[in-house]
């Protein structure tokens, strides 16, 4: 187990060192130029030049990879272009966020999923299978940046039941300690700041949960009626173990494996595809944060949050694959 942990951990450093190199050149292929965005109205050939001269652009391209690689394996990310920020703060202070609505809307997708997918696989080849099955399919082929802007149209702006924006109301304080408004309201004791929360948490995380919960419905479906043909259901059945016991202790235990997959890589997934959800509904994350920066060309910011959820994503697949043996003691890592 120790080797197995350590392989992969070393395993991360090539994956990493690919996934740098490739963001620093395509960043470089974006068009436009950060010194005439900085400067704005006031750019002229000459202070263009000299501004990418301060900021280190008119060195070849090697070179300045290798100082911001340098720069990076002593834990600084750089600054910012535009706001001169450093970019390993602005990251911590939109993580929270990110981070919140992330799992929530992962909380959400494998249990609404699962449970989909149980009833779909216990009630198969009926209509309600084939309802199930439709809603998986059409939730797996949902644009995630659509759906947001339609349930945005309808519950914020025709019912305006829900909020269309933010994490809290105007109106609304918040002593934050953590940066989880969750968290932080239930700390602090502050029930009309939850409620707050809760509301402008339902549209972002239901938009970002739609295409995983989908998907782990068509796995768990997949999966169970795999277990629930074998022979030792039909043996704990011919023993007269309910219903139940052989659903939730025999069928559904032995068919986690694909399901804790689907799971943690579409966790992953779900923090680098926050970007669309969170710019829809003006969500203060780190994809917001991303988008703001390509838009405005601050080469280190895309490259600093990139690389930080990229090592993110890697640790997840790491934790999921070490999570299979707790789950099935017949799997061993040699």
């Amino acid at each position: 187990m120790r080797r197995y942990l350590l392989v992969r951990i070393l395993s991360v450093v090539p994956t990493l060192f690919g996934v740098a190199i490739v963001v620093f050149a395509l960043i470089r292929l974006i068009p436009g130029d950060p010194a005439e965005v900085l400067l704005g109205g006031f750019a002229t050939p000459e202070r263009a030049a000299a501004m990418r001269q301060a900021m280190g652009l008119n060195r070849p391209l090697p070179v300045q990879f290798g100082i911001w690689l340098g720069d990076v394996v002593h834990g600084d990310l750089g600054r910012s272009i535009m706001s001169r920020q450093p970019v390993a703060q602005a990251i911590g202070q939109r993580f929270p966020a990110t981070l919140e609505l992330t799992v929530t809307s992962q909380l959400f997708a494998v249990a609404a999923g699962v449970s989909l997918g149980i009833l779909s696989a216990t009630a198969h080849n009926t209509g309600l299978d084939l309802g199930a099955t439709v809603v998986s399919v059409v939730g797996m082929s949902m644009p995630i940046f659509w759906f947001g802007l339609m349930l945005l149209y309808v519950f914020g702006v025709w019912l305006n039941v829900l909020p269309i924006s933010g994490r809290l109301g105007v109106d609304v304080t918040l002593a934050r300690i953590t940066g989880l408004d969750l968290v932080d309201s239930v700390v602090t004791g502050n029930w009309v700041a939850l409620g707050d929360v809760l509301k402008h948490l339902v549209l972002p995380a239901f938009s970002l949960a739609v295409i995983p919960l989908a998907t782990l419905s068509r796995f768990t479906r997949a999966g169970m009626l795999d277990v629930l043909e074998q022979d030792y259901i039909a043996v704990a059945r011919a023993k007269g173990v309910s219903g139940r016991a052989v659903l939730w202790h025999h069928a559904l235990k032995n068919a986690l494996i694909p399901i804790v997959t689907v799971a943690g890589t579409r966790f992953g997934t779900q923090l680098a595809g926050a970007v669309l959800v969170e710019v829809v509904y003006a969500w203060p994350g780190v994809g917001r944060l991303v988008f703001g920066a390509i838009e405005q060309r601050d080469y280190p910011v895309i490259q600093g949050a990139v690389l930080f959820i990229a090592v993110l994503f890697v640790f997840i697949n790491l934790a999921t694959d070490l999570a299979y043996a707790a789950l099935d003691p017949r799997i061993r890592f040699e």
